[in-house]
This record gives structure tokens, sequence and C-alpha cells, in this order.
């Protein structure tokens, strides 16, 4: 089985022809996160390939739109499920309740690290979260007060950084990459220091040293085989499919590595879930089959085929209460996003 066979198509369109049709239909339809998309694109094929269902059609539209589309009602021209690497978000989970969608199950399948790689070209690079943030944050400390960023080097933030350019190919800001790359570098550095009133700030610099890479993380590999110079921020399993041509960065000392990852143990780790729409159950009942695929051992334990394309299992006892809570179709609250 080829486990990126599915292709990432224009689900507007297709959904656009179902809003007349209120009947029951058998295939699925999934939006959201890129680095959740191969994932689910994998468990897409097989459910295709083993079943009586079409293989479901799946749209890398990123975290924050998935969750917009998911969100918009109960009609079964909206998404099923919704891909996210990162958990659902308060307003978000307040918008779908006003549209009408108030029965929702959340699925965590497992972890991933979010990679700071360059070109396989250059010799290895380390940075800690500060650096990273002193170098792409619009403002910076100089002197104890903020100012726009002047640093035009690594080695101008530190002598022992490349002496290169500061170019950095990134996520949007509807991805859940970028989220979680805000929160857990960004705002995490600057919640510690005093020049930002200990308060997380994550505005990125508009001077063109971040770059807006899109939302397909492969063509964030394509800029970085060109662009030797510059660094990519992508999930762990794009840099583990490309290990031939980049090399991940070692963050605050730490590699981007399974166990790492997993154990938290790499700072710039996140949980990947999806979201269920159990409303839709009765009129597209292949979204059952599809959500016991997932979250079976089959896929998401420690020796399921998604390990085997970057996915980052959970620790067993873990797993099963989760397997078991979306078997019970759990509702999501909104206390349990806060």
């Amino acid at each position: 089985m080829k486990p990126f066979a599915v292709t990432s198509i224009g689900l507007a369109a297709v959904m656009a022809a179902s809003i007349s049709t209120a009947h029951a239909r058998d295939q699925i339809r999934i939006v959201g996160s890129s680095t959740v998309f191969p994932f689910a694109s994998y468990v897409a094929e097989e459910l295709g390939a083993t079943t009586k269902w079409p293989t479901p059609v799946i749209e890398s539209t990123g975290s924050g739109g998935g969750m917009k589309l998911f969100c918009e009602g109960n009609g079964l021209n909206t998404p099923d499920i919704t891909n996210a690497s990162r958990r659902m978000k308060p307003s978000e989970f307040e918008r779908c309740q006003e549209n009408g969608v108030t029965d929702i199950t959340e699925a965590m399948i497992g972890y991933d690290g979010i990679a700071f790689a360059q070109s396989n070209k250059n010799d290895s690079a380390e940075f800690t979260r500060e650096q990273i943030a002193m170098a792409l944050l619009e403002q910076v400390p100089v002197d104890g007060e903020l100012v726009d960023n002047p640093y035009k080097k690594w080695s101008d933030i530190d002598s022992s950084l490349p002496d290169r350019e500061i170019r950095v190919y990134g996520p949007p800001s509807t991805s859940g990459t970028r989220d979680a790359f805000e929160e857990l570098v960004l705002e995490a550095v600057t919640e510690e220091m005093e020049a930002y009133g200990n308060e997380g700030y994550a505005n990125l610099r508009k001077d063109g040293v971040y770059i807006d890479a899109g939302e397909n993380d492969n063509l964030i590999v394509q800029k970085l085989e060109n662009d030797t110079d510059a660094f990519g921020i992508f999930g762990y399993s794009f840099l583990e499919e490309n290990s031939n041509k980049l090399i991940g960065s070692n963050v605050d000392g730490v590699a981007p590595e399974p166990d790492a990852i997993g154990s938290g143990e790499y700072p710039v780790s996140r949980s990947l879930f999806f979201y269920i729409k159990n409303s839709h159950a009765d009129d597209v009942p292949a979204m059952n089959d599809y959500v016991e695929l997932f979250m079976s051992d089959k896929m998401i334990s420690d020796l399921g085929y998604l390990k085997g394309i970057g996915m980052i299992p959970l620790p067993q006892a873990e797993l099963e209460e989760l397997q078991s809570a979306v078997a019970e179709r759990k509702k999501l609250q909104l206390s349990d996003l806060k």
C-alpha cells in the first residue's frame, strides 16, 4: 500500500455539489492539519482498500482553517472530521456550539515534534529557544528596551551560531504547527523576560526574514533544498521522511528524535488530534469504521503502521484510555479545553 496516495483536493468544490442533497453519503470528508494529513491519508487508503467504503476525501487546510469549516454547522455539506496539530481552542468550541455543532468527540492519536531544520549540505547547528525567538520576533530587547529586530545574521545574536543571513520558511497563521511554535518557543521565552512584562509575546517579523511558505510542509522541504542558507519549521514526520536531504537542529541541547519527542524532553513537541462530528454518524456510516481503524493498535500503537511514517506513539496505558473514550464517543466539553 502506498501511504501518501490520497491527494489533497479542493474539498470546497466537492462539498458545494452536496449542498442541495441532505441524504446520506458513503464518502467521508475530512479537513485540517497538514501535519496530520499524511497519517490520516494512510488510514484513508487502508479504509478504501480493505472495506466496502470509498477512500475518504481529505483536504489539507491547516488546523485553524479546518476548525472553521468543521464548525460551520451540521449540514452534510460540512466536514465530518477535522485534523489538528494542536488542541481545539475554546473560541473554536464556542463557534461550533453557536452553529449547532454540539456533539464532538476529541481523538488524540500521538505526538509530533516541530523540527527546526536545514539542508544537509550544511554542518549541523544547535540553538536555544531564546536564540530562535530573538531571530524571529518583531521586537526584541536591546539595552533593556524593546526595539524593532535589528539582527540580520544568526551570528549577530551569538557568535557560536552560523554566519548566515537569518531566513526561515514556516507555516501560516492558520496552521497548528505555527500555533504550537509560537506557544512553545516564542511565548515560552518572552514570558520569562522582564522586557516583555513577563508576558508571552509572539509577533513575528514582517521584514522578509520569516517567510510564510503555506500549509504544505513538503513545499518548505523543497525550499530548503534550493535555499541552503535557510532554515525551516515543520513537523518531525517530514524531517524523517526527508532525512536524505535535511538535518534537524538540536534545540536546548536536545535532538528531535522519537524518544525525546514522546517523553517531552524535546522542548518543541506537541500532541496530534482529530475531531469527530457525531451528528453525521448516521448519515455517513463509514465514519465509524474510519474512526475505529484510526484508533486501532494496527495504526497508532508502538507497533502500528503510523509510527513507520513518523508519528510518535502514545504510552500504552494512555493509548488504551483514549481508545476507550473515543469508542464510547465521549462528548467534548468546554471545560476539557481550559
